[in-house]
């Protein structure tokens, strides 16, 4: 599902690549986890395999499509059919309401089911929020109304970038059950970004980044 090998990126006017030949392989249904210290490259990686970012030198293919020379609309293409991210600023649309938002993404790509929709809000505590503006809700709302965004239209491979780190005890446990249990249901690869080691646990998978490459933990 996701193959990467030898991955290079490499910042102008910066000697040393923040990812170096990494290498890495997700199947579907599988899920990894990545940790690393603040700045190692951890945001980075998840941009190239979301194609946000070109690499500098390896390939990245996913689903079957490699990320290589994509133009802009190409890539938006890909995004919509393939993968569900969640990114750590959210990136929600502030004209729309809750449900607007999370149905947007199903809608373009024609698989918009109200019924699932509503099981996953309500799974995340947000049925009772639907006709919310996101400008109104709390940042761990918002972060759920993400996740739900990222899953509603079935993606193929979801990229997820601390997808608690704004959220308690109680609804960090809802969530990272929701992600790997969609991987698990839905034979997606999952890969997951995140500082929390009770996230990272529950992942098939385990790695840390430092100095651009992958180890196992």
């Amino acid at each position: 599902m996701i193959s990467v090998s030898q991955l290079i990126r490499q910042h102008p006017g910066i000697s040393i690549p923040i990812i170096d030949k990494l290498s890495l392989e997700v199947s579907a249904g599988q899920s990894v986890s990545i940790q690393g210290a603040s700045g190692c490259g951890k945001s980075t990686l998840l941009a190239l395999l979301a194609g946000f970012e070109k690499s500098s030198g390896g390939s990245i293919v996913i689903a079957g499509h490699s990320l290589e020379n994509l133009s802009q609309e190409a890539a938006d293409a890909f995004r919509m059919q393939h993968l569900g991210v969640i990114f750590q600023q959210f990136n929600l649309l502030d004209c729309f309401n809750v449900w607007d938002n999370v149905a947007f993404t199903a809608r373009l790509k024609g698989n918009y089911n109200a019924e699932r929709q509503q099981t996953l809000l309500n799974k995340l505590g947000l049925a009772e929020r639907h006709k919310a503006p996101v400008s109104m809700l709390s940042g761990g709302e918002q972060q759920r109304v993400a996740i739900a965004r990222a899953l509603n239209h079935l993606p193929d491979v979801v990229l997820a970038d601390e997808p608690t780190g704004n959220l308690d005890e109680h609804t960090s446990d809802v969530v990272s059950q929701l992600l790997f249990s969609y991987c698990q249901e839905q034979g997606a690869a999952l890969v997951v970004v995140t500082h929390s080691p009770e996230v990272a646990r529950r992942a098939q998978i385990q790695y840390r980044l430092h100095q651009g490459r992958l180890a196992l933990v």
